[in-house]
């Protein structure tokens, strides 16, 4: 799988406005084939930073940045952020999350 995380900084005047910008392009992408997730938070400590953590199935991750959606996402973001967004983008074996040992609820 291909595991991706990405930190947006938004101008305070588009934090309230942010999910609403990147709507269209989260429904889009979770109808992806080979998505496996795509999950928006806003950090508690920066109320105008929002992070995203998204994976797809190894062969999946080209047709998402190839698609019409993507590229439109691309060009509606930058009016809203801040600084260039933070990513780290790995693969991984495995296509979900695993349980926390260190935690295990009964």
């Amino acid at each position: 799988m291909i595991f991706i995380v990405v930190k947006f900084k938004v101008k305070p005047e588009w934090s309230g406005r942010w999910a609403g910008l990147v709507e269209d392009f989260t429904r889009a992408t979770r109808a992806e084939p080979g998505n496996l997730w795509f999950d928006w938070s806003r950090s508690v400590e920066d109320p105008n930073e929002f992070v995203l953590v998204e994976a797809f199935k190894d062969d999946a991750a080209a047709g998402h940045v190839n698609s019409p959606h993507f590229k439109q996402a691309m060009a509606d973001m930058p009016q809203a952020l801040l600084e260039t967004p933070r990513i780290i983008s790995r693969q991984f074996d495995g296509e979900g999350w695993d349980m926390m040992g260190e935690l295990t609820i009964a």
